[in-house]
């Protein structure tokens, strides 16, 4: 079924939401430009300061999994609420942290409201978007994420650039990699408050019995005639006898969880374990281990940003016209090839005294490389398999499964960012870039058997 909807209102609902996926992005990115601030102000370990980095993502699977839930029994816009304030409460305490402790509590907190965005906003926008588009709006969520990546990579360049580096002192007294984490303050407070304008999902609302409040929801979004055609689809695609939850995922007649629940487990893990955001994360400490300044490595993490943001600007025109399928059929072979590619240049390289890998000419090959590989992956699998999860699961299952999926994303997310720094120490770069080439290889494999289309679907449909 083809809507005529009201365009200009459901994408602006839509970026409203997406500005959760922008926080995602700022919370996780920001962390990229403290490393060394980080170490030296809390006199940490390698284990220490990994676990600082790694420490929001345990938040993160917590989020994930009790949003997911809660938003079937108080709404998502209700828990978007809650996560905006989480990212407020962790932006301020992380800033002022003077321990470890202190500094790994309020990520946890910020990890809370990341994971939460991260299942909510893609859930969300697909149960109010059209389905002859709901690609496109579901992109919002990745071009959201890099968004944040790329003004926080921004002004982490921009602060260092004035201070000196990340550990000098700046406004107040206070060091800069302090400010470079309060500069989330500002669009936190936005999100909470934007959030009041938007409605409620009108599928939770048909789930709740409030039939009223989703048909003027419905008719606000499609117009009367489709908005009432609507509310019946939503009725009859839901169980009658009971609320969703978890006990859903289990088929009543096999008593075997789902088989698409699988799919959603696999698809969000291999989208971790492809390594993306070693990149993300890491950079810094990549470049500067390449041979860069610390400013340089700054300069160079607004150029990746700059490059997925256009990947994702160019799947918003693809996903709806080619399918969500091919694009990561697509993108599992292109990046297999240039994980290959890194971890033949890395194991041919020497490192000098001072740990640092010398890359000779090898060295703008390697930049194109990593960008390419960011670019494919935000033409593939970063928004497909976040539009995927939103859509993919019936109305019933669709917070359980996201509940579930959510968790093991956020873990694999964990498993990938703690390994990364031992991984290197052990193995070296080539042998790094080599285990996450076999993950690429094993995704595009599970992708071809496996995975189904779902490109113009309704949600009841699925």
């Amino acid at each position: 079924m083809k809507y005529s909807n009201n365009f200009p209102l459901i994408m602006s609902i839509s970026c409203i939401a997406a500005m959760g996926s922008f926080l995602f992005g700022f919370d996780t990115g920001v962390i990229n430009g403290t490393v060394g601030g980080l170490r030296l102000a809390f006199d940490s370990s390698l284990f220490v300061s990994s676990f600082n980095i790694a420490s929001m993502l345990l938040g993160c699977g917590m989020g994930a999994f009790y949003s997911s839930w809660l938003s079937d029994r108080f709404g998502r816009r209700t828990m978007l609420m809650v996560a905006a304030v989480l990212f407020i409460v962790s932006a301020a305490g992380s800033g002022i942290a003077y321990s470890s402790d202190e500094f790994i509590l309020y990520r946890f907190i910020g990890g809370l409201a990341v994971g939460s965005v991260s299942v909510l906003v893609p859930m969300y926008i697909a149960e109010i978007a059209p389905a002859h588009y709901r690609g496109a709006y579901g992109t919002l969520q990745q071009f959201g994420i890099i968004l944040g990546f790329l003004v926080v990579y921004t002004s982490n360049y921009l602060l260092v650039k004035l201070s000196g580096t990340s550990i000098n002192e700046f406004w107040l007294g206070f060091e800069t990699w302090r400010w470079m984490i309060w500069g989330e303050l500002l669009p936190a407070i936005i999100f909470f408050i934007t959030l009041f304008w938007i409605p409620e999902s009108p599928r939770y609302l048909v789930v709740k019995g409030k039939n009223k409040l989703a048909l003027k929801v419905l008719v606000k979004l499609y117009g009367q005639f489709l908005g009432e055609a609507k509310l019946l689809d939503i009725s009859m695609s839901l169980s009658s006898d009971h609320s969703p939850r978890l006990s859903d995922l289990k088929s009543r007649e096999t008593g075997k969880v789902h088989k698409v629940v699988w799919i959603g487990l696999f698809i969000a893990t291999f989208q971790q374990f492809i390594g993306i955001n070693v990149i993300f994360y890491y950079g810094s400490v990549l470049w500067e281990l390449i041979g860069f300044s610390e400013l340089n490595a700054l300069f160079i993490n607004i150029i990746v940003a700059c490059v997925a943001a256009t990947g994702c600007l160019i799947m918003i025109f693809l996903v709806d016209a080619w399918g969500r399928r091919p694009l990561l059929k697509m993108g599992s072979v292109v990046i297999f090839f240039t994980l290959l590619a890194l971890a033949f240049i890395f194991m041919n390289v020497e490192k000098d005294i001072y740990g640092v890998i010398n890359l000779g000419h090898y060295k703008i090959l390697t930049l194109v490389i990593i960008n390419l590989y960011v670019f494919v992956f935000n033409l593939s699998w970063g928004p497909v398999v976040w539009i995927m999860l939103g859509e993919m699961f019936p109305n019933q299952l669709r917070g359980s499964a996201l509940a579930i999926v959510g968790l093991l994303h956020w873990v694999a997310n964990f498993m990938v960012v703690m390994t990364f720094p031992l991984l290197l120490r052990s193995i070296g770069m080539g042998g790094v870039f080599s285990v996450y080439g076999g993950f690429t290889l094993i995704s595009g494999v599970f992708v071809f058997y496996y995975l189904s289309e779902t490109k113009e679907k309704e949600l009841e449909e699925v």
